[in-house]
């Protein structure tokens, strides 16, 4: 199929844009940079919207802590403008480029909004949901309107901003967004506990996360994810390791490492720097690879060496090494804990029967999103968790309620919606 790409440079294009497809009855895959492109069911569709041009930085009142910016806006540009002034993101947005064999960096303000997704700091700052304030776009009906405001508290009708962050642009085109910044650390320091097993290591976590000492990451890296750190003391150990970071002012962050540290009998302690690159890591997937490059396996697969279809894994703590073993059990995989065990990222080898393995061993007890898979692979399974009936019958009544023609990349999420 070929595809005609559409690039407003302002929200009023942007609705123009909509307002055409509309009066065509033709579909739209709505996109920033493409970096997550590969995340979600195909589009099949002849017109792509590119946002990429809607981008610039509108008003950043680091005072306030509140920043303002279209929706195309780089997260290269963002995030160094934010770090001058010593602030940041607090959910830690995930870069998830380089796991769809793209480089570094590419991925926009409005994209890390509508995915959703978050980093390590999730247990303890919360979700880009969370963070975002305000936005502006252009429904599916081809109005531009607002939602949210500027300010951290607003009560007043129906929290739209929270809406749209992980509705992966099936709901409205996103013109521009405001979030707010939180000071950043002044230091960050990780305790490093070798060769635990996994029940184990996700007891020290969840007892490192209920401790009184502000924990703000808890993971665990079996030995095999571990040995492929970057980090010179995670991949030196020969064996497992679990990751507490501690992150703060200077004086306080030393103290209550030192008292942690006693209390978990930890083995070693990051410094800043070794700190910052191994939480990046955790953060981006990084021990799982780019992916592989055949053409005929879809857009957003290729450039690199694993082939392994990628799973985002969301249970229970206490949970976590269960569901853990089971898939070991069920499937050729390999995993990797975050959040205190309460997320799990699998590869898994390409098999027909991994989407039921998987959900099959988490029961009840959480959910899967199938993060990385060629594109045949993406239109045959769930790419997320299949939804009881009554959310999915309001799942369709949101979605008819913002695009009531289906316009704004339909079937990305869930088949039919």
């Amino acid at each position: 199929m070929t595809v005609t790409t559409v690039k407003p440079d302002s929200a009023a294009q942007a609705a123009d844009a909509v307002r055409w497809a509309l009066s065509e009855g033709t579909p739209l895959d709505v996109a920033g940079s493409g970096s997550k492109r590969g995340l979600g069911r195909p589009i099949q569709t002849a017109y792509t919207l590119d946002l990429s041009g809607l981008s610039g930085v509108v008003a950043y009142e680091a005072e306030e802590l509140v920043l303002t910016a279209r929706a195309g806006t780089p997260m290269a540009e963002i995030l160094p403008m934010l770090a001058e002034r010593r602030q940041q993101l607090a959910f830690e947005p995930q870069d998830l480029g380089p796991l769809f064999g793209r480089p570094e960096g590419q991925g926009t303000l409005g994209g890390v909004v509508a995915s959703g997704l978050a980093g390590p700091r999730r247990i303890s700052a919360g979700s880009a949901r969370d963070h975002t304030l305000g936005i502006e776009g252009v429904n599916g009906r081809g109005d531009l309107y607002k939602g949210g405001g500027k300010v951290v508290k607003n009560v007043t009708g129906y929290d739209v901003p929270k809406l749209m962050a992980g509705s992966f642009g099936t709901l409205t085109v996103l013109t521009e967004l405001t979030v707010k910044v939180l000071p950043a650390s002044e230091d960050v320091r990780t305790l490093l506990l070798a060769g635990r097993e996994d029940a184990g290591a996700v007891a020290a976590l969840t007892a490192a996360l209920q401790s009184p000492y502000d924990v703000s990451g808890a993971a665990h890296l079996p030995a095999a994810v571990a040995a492929r750190s970057h980090v010179r003391a995670v991949a030196a150990v020969g064996g497992a390791v679990t990751l507490v970071r501690v992150e703060g002012f200077g004086p306080s962050v030393i103290a209550r490492v030192a008292a942690l540290k006693e209390e978990l009998g930890a083995d070693a302690v990051l410094d800043l720097d070794e700190s910052l690159a191994v939480w990046k890591e955790v953060r981006d997937v990084a021990y799982f690879g780019p992916t592989p490059s055949p053409a005929s396996a879809g857009e957003g697969w290729g450039g690199g060496e694993d082939s392994r279809h990628i799973w985002k894994i969301s249970v229970q703590p206490s949970e976590g090494p269960r569901v853990a073993e089971s898939i070991r059990w069920a499937l050729d995989a390999e995993l990797y804990f975050d959040w205190g065990g309460g997320l799990i990222w699998a590869a898994v080898a390409p098999t027909p029967d991994a989407a039921s393995a998987i959900r099959g061993a988490l029961g009840t007890a959480g959910h899967a999103t199938l993060v990385r898979a060629p594109e045949d692979v993406r239109t045959t399974t769930e790419v997320f968790h299949p939804l009881p009936d009554p959310v999915m019958a309001l799942s369709r009544r949101v979605k008819e309620s913002f695009d009531p023609c289906g316009i704004l990349n339909p079937g990305r999420m869930y088949a039919g919606v």
